[in-house]
């Protein structure tokens, strides 16, 4: 690299350097006033200087710069303009229209649609630094790869520095696109320096506050906007519950979830319509956690609050786990799982239609019960959260059940626990399995009551084919048509 500086004629220097430490530096003859820099190219580098290649380079670091960069015209002497001479974000706002954010937008991130939203923010004070940020109308495709390229791009003084600057957003909002430019950092500023910079930590912390400010808005006055934005980007956000325990509270208040409320099934359920929907003397949050929308909307575990007519949260997104595991309560309600532990109602558990029976009526059967199936579950207990079906699973430990599954899926080694099944007294079969004198019988009853009970809840059998024929006996007992029952060659 050669740079020749002269105020004059008689003041010029040289300054020279093959980029290996060092360089030298000389008195040098120049005739005009100004400074002249010169790359000397590789002989294998002539690509470089591509005017195509050039004028690229010039918009992608210096299209913001207020000063005009020239080149000369194709085929010509003639010079023209190549950057925009011109930062969008350094202008007021209300110099700006929104056809010229909708175009900006598309100029920096390459996307064909209008942002759904954008905000504008130039602070002053201690630290200077402009914010333009936006949130695009669709998800990318490696919107779920935690490691992909994040969409904000770092100016210094106007002067682009780097893309994917992962330090000035957090991975929750990964989703956020646009620019961030300060006056304070140094042009020279690396990604090591970005990690140290209490100058940058500042600059992250305000535009969190500002992007969930935003966000708030439209939760609260464009609510149509806010769940296009949920649609795309719901499961995304949720896993800042966990990740920015600073702002969960504010987080928490921008969540949405499906619920036995309407029978929707979009996440439209704020927690805060929830607490408005309370019940008089209800004092937590119900949900129940499992694998699919269909999975929680049938799940058993629901038929006792259907019956009441109290609303649960479905929580049907894997993140959904994560969520729930930081957030212990929300407005002073304590969240709680329908699936997990003894159901306690408190003052919400009224009289009921049925006739009460008390679990030392039934101790002898859910022993019975408990021998017959073994390894396979902790406890076999009486219970009253169902009203239609015979049985159902629960767990009594830190972890759900459907959480255990998904660790287990992603290869996550984790301890045994043995399900809690829970019996309904007034139901058929369990009075049917009651009065069973045959010990077989039994068996197969009570393994059909387990094996219906996993299945309802998301689980899979060890051996389907097993539950089947075992299923097909007992069918055929109760039709009365023991002789008939089919052999293989009969």
């Amino acid at each position: 690299v050669t740079r020749r500086a002269g105020l004059s004629t008689d003041q010029s220097v040289q300054w020279e350097s093959t980029g290996q430490g060092d360089y030298s530096l000389e008195p040098a003859s120049k005739t005009t006033r100004g400074t002249e820099v010169i790359l000397h190219l590789r002989e294998d580098q002539d690509d470089l200087l591509s005017g195509t290649h050039l004028r690229a380079l010039l918009r992608k670091y210096s299209d913001h710069i207020a000063i005009p960069i020239q080149m000369k015209k194709a085929d010509s002497e003639e010079n023209e303009a190549v950057n925009q001479a011109s930062a969008l974000w350094a202008r007021p706002k209300s110099e700006i229209t929104d056809q010229q954010y909708q175009d900006f937008y598309k100029h920096v991130v390459h996307d064909t649609e209008p942002p759904l939203a954008h905000m504008h923010v130039k602070a002053e004070g201690r630290l200077e630094y402009s914010l333009l940020l936006f949130i695009p109308r669709r998800a990318p495709f490696d919107l779920w790869d935690r490691e992909h390229r994040h969409g904000i791009k770092l100016y210094v003084r106007r002067v682009f520095i780097m893309e994917d600057v992962d330090q000035l957003m957090p991975t929750y909002l990964r989703f956020v696109r646009g620019v961030v430019d300060s006056n304070d950092l140094p042009l020279n500023v690396s990604r090591e320096i970005l990690q140290h910079s209490t100058d940058v930590q500042a600059i992250r912390v305000a535009a969190v506050k500002r992007v969930l400010s935003l966000l708030e808005e439209l939760g609260t006055n464009q609510p149509e906007t806010y769940a296009m934005f949920w649609r795309e980007f719901g499961r995304v956000l949720k896993e800042g519950i966990g990740e920015d325990p600073t702002n969960r509270d504010r987080i928490s208040k921008l969540l949405r979830f499906a619920s036995t409320h309407g029978n929707s099934q979009d996440q439209d359920v704020s927690l805060s319509d929830y607490v408005t929907r309370m019940k008089t003397g209800q004092d937590r949050i119900f949900f129940i956690t499992a694998d699919s929308l269909a999975a929680a909307q049938h799940s058993p575990h629901l038929e006792i609050f259907r019956k009441k007519d109290i609303e649960v949260l479905l929580l049907h997104d894997r993140v959904d786990e994560w969520v729930v595991s930081h957030l212990a309560e929300f407005d002073g309600k304590s969240l709680e799982s329908v699936a997990q532990g003894n159901l306690n109602l408190g003052t919400l558990a009224d009289e009921s239609s049925q006739s009460p029976i008390t679990e030392s009526e039934f101790a002898s059967l859910a022993e019975r019960i408990q021998k017959a199936l073994g390894s396979q579950t902790r406890l076999v207990r009486v219970t009253s959260r169902l009203t239609d079906s015979p049985a159902c699973l629960v767990s009594d430990n830190a972890i759900s059940r459907n959480l255990e599954r998904i660790l287990k899926e992603a290869g996550q080694a984790q301890p045994s626990f043995q399900p809690v099944m829970e019996i309904n007294p007034h139901h058929p079969i369990v009075e049917k399995i009651k009065a069973e004198g045959d010990e077989e019988r039994f068996s197969k009853w009570s393994q059909l009551l387990f094996d219906q009970a996993l299945l309802a809840e998301g689980g899979q059998l060890d051996d389907p084919a097993a539950f089947v024929k075992r299923l097909n006996e007992l069918l055929i007992v109760l039709t009365g048509n023991q002789s008939n029952i089919w052999t293989p060659g009969s």
